[in-house]
């Protein structure tokens, strides 16, 4: 796209565990609108440090509640404009292929087990939510030193497809979409972490009208629907 053209785009960073469903949406919506839409994604805790630091972001759509509380404290916020839009769950994932035997996380402690990717467990929301559950499971200081810390989630099921490690957690959205992996374990909603997407407008936008437009498109029955056939629990 022109540099004109994308300065005139309504930017939006969002956490890369929604490319593929806001991409879609994001298609539907230009298609509809005389705005144009551009996606950052990667880890939550990323974007959030760049809108810090002031990158000229439109929109944040987070992973998680605790980056967007940081931008709220701090001001960064449109005052009235945040939402909490989805939910999500997490899942262990082996390669497809795999002949090990995993049904839940107590036998990634097996001597079998060697490596297993996740999203930075200090900061990437995916990662940061795994390492609280297997905390209150009794199992995270015997699974760290097997950690392979990656990026974010889409780098934790690439190296899982890969066979570069035994296995990996990630979001049930990320699963869905690959043929290479297969799912042993679902965390339990009920004992796993409340996974919680928000939305914003940030306070230094300089197309709060256009962003707004977009915030009510990605609330729509149609968007909704793309989110729910991507797996995402849409709230509300």
């Amino acid at each position: 796209m022109p540099t004109a053209a994308y300065a005139r785009a309504i930017l939006v960073s969002a956490a890369a565990s929604l490319n593929d469903a806001l991409r879609k949406i994001g298609f539907a919506y230009e298609a509809q609108s005389k705005h144009r839409v551009k996606f950052n994604f990667g880890p939550s805790s990323s974007l959030a440090r760049q809108i810090d630091e002031g990158a000229p972001v439109d929109i944040f759509f987070s992973a998680d509640l605790a980056q967007m509380d940081t931008l709220d404290k701090k001001g960064r916020l449109e005052p009235g404009t945040r939402k909490h839009l989805l939910s999500n769950q997490l899942v262990l994932i082996v390669p497809s292929d795999s002949r090990l035997v995993i049904a839940s996380p107590s036998d990634l402690l097996a001597g079998t087990v060697h490596r297993i990717a996740l999203a930075e467990p200090g900061s990437v929301p995916v990662g940061v939510y795994t390492s609280k559950y297997l905390t209150d499971e009794g199992l995270w200081d015997r699974i760290k030193p097997k950690v392979v810390p990656v990026q974010d989630v889409r780098a934790t099921l690439a190296a899982v497809e890969s066979g570069n490690v035994d296995a990996g957690f990630v979001y049930k959205t990320d699963a869905a979409l690959s043929k290479k992996v297969k799912i042993v374990y679902d965390v339990p909603v009920t004992k796993g972490p409340k996974i919680i997407y928000p939305v914003a407008i940030m306070r230094e936008s300089r197309r709060k009208d256009a962003a707004r437009d977009f915030i009510n498109y990605i609330q729509s029955s149609g968007a909704k629907d793309t989110f729910k056939k991507f797996g995402f629990v849409v709230l509300g």
